[in-house]
């Protein structure tokens, strides 16, 4: 299956790797990867899209990711659908109305990020102290 809808591939399937791939190579997928998904826009997409709990429409997520231009996130959600994580529907009317939502690939993307936001929000105080210590800005 592609990964877009319903069911999809997963560790054991064929065409699904096990092996932890090699993150110190450049070309490595997984390293891509890992860049793409581990950006603050895919971070805050994925996140977005989860709370909405269904589709939001690009000025819905424009409004929600604050500081994001409209190119920025127009290539943030091209690269999300691509990578079959983001499903993308246009409504026929003028001007066309055009709706995302997480695939079911993208939601298993949803827990490991909001990890990652709580261990930031839980250790951001200590670390900038720990940036103002070595800057010497204490």
């Amino acid at each position: 299956m592609s990964g877009q809808e319903g069911t999809f591939p997963s560790p054991g399937d064929a065409g699904v790797t096990t092996s932890p791939g090699d993150l110190f190579d450049p070309l490595c997928p997984t390293r891509l990867l890992l860049d793409r998904v581990g950006s603050r826009w895919t971070t805050m997409a994925v996140l977005s899209l989860a709370a909405a709990d269904g589709e939001l429409r690009f000025a819905e997520l424009k409004r929600v990711m604050a500081g994001i231009s409209p190119k920025m996130l127009a290539q943030t959600l091209k690269a999300l659908e691509r990578d079959g994580l983001v499903a993308r529907r246009v409504e026929a009317t003028k001007p066309p109305r055009v709706h995302y939502r997480l695939t079911g690939l993208g939601m298993t993307l949803v827990e490991p990020l909001r990890g990652l936001r709580e261990w930031a929000e839980r250790y951001i105080p200590v670390v900038r102290d720990n940036a103002r210590a070595f800057d010497g800005t204490l």
